[in-house]
């Protein structure tokens, strides 16, 4: 387990991250870590630049909360996502313009780019909309993400998962990186998509898809 005052470090970093990288606007969004006890949650309301450590909020999964800040108004969000899947170190939500774009059309994100299986399936999905911070919002979530590590929210936004923060932030990046390819394919028409089964070739190749371990170095002339 990280210290854990540079897990609150990383979180602010990657809150700064996201706006910089277009992910979010403002004091949208939110995002949380898995520690002992329950989660690390950002504060509600407050702008990423003014963060310190203190600022995040500790989360036990009852539902109680300890700290100088009140905590996110999805925190039920994050909760029933982390004892749901235990494997999800990190929750990752934004207000990111062409997946909300997308949500705001309840309109997931189809096989139109083999990409699409960076999120775990054959689609991304958009989960049924429901008021921000309640539980009905956390079960739709719950649903689109039935395997699968991201997912649209209509009238919302975005949810990425990841192992830990950067590979929920990679993740959220390459999920606003397709909204924004298929958004531009639909100005022209609808794009062809991809078939079952060339979602499952796709699939089945990212499972060896990239460095899956650190390589053993061999000493010079062994």
């Amino acid at each position: 387990m990280k210290d854990e005052r540079a897990v609150r470090e990383t979180m602010i970093a990657t809150c700064r991250k996201m706006n910089a990288a277009g992910l979010n606007q403002g004091t949208s969004g939110n995002l949380s870590v898995r520690v002992d006890g329950g989660f690390l949650l950002t504060p509600t309301g407050m702008d990423y630049d003014a963060l310190v450590p203190e600022d995040m909020v500790l989360m036990r999964m009852d539902g109680s909360h300890e700290g100088l800040r009140r905590p996110s108004s999805e925190w039920q969000l994050h909760r029933d996502i982390l004892e749901a899947r235990p494997e999800v170190g990190a929750v990752l939500h934004a207000h990111s313009m062409f997946s909300t774009t997308l949500a705001c059309l309840r309109r997931g994100i189809p096989a139109f780019h083999y990409m699409v299986c960076a999120a775990g399936g054959v689609d991304v999905r958009c989960a049924p909309y429901a008021t921000f911070g309640t539980a009905e919002l956390a079960r739709n979530v719950l649903d689109a993400l039935e395997g699968r590590k991201a997912c649209l929210m209509a009238n919302h936004g975005m949810l990425a998962l990841g192992r830990d923060l950067p590979s929920a932030f990679k993740l959220a990046v390459e999920v606003e990186t397709l909204a924004a390819m298929y958004w531009r394919a639909l100005q022209v028409g609808e794009p062809v998509l991809l078939d079952d089964a060339e979602m499952a070739r796709v699939l089945e190749k990212f499972k060896t898809y990239g460095q899956q371990s650190a390589p053993v170095l061999t000493p010079s002339g062994a």
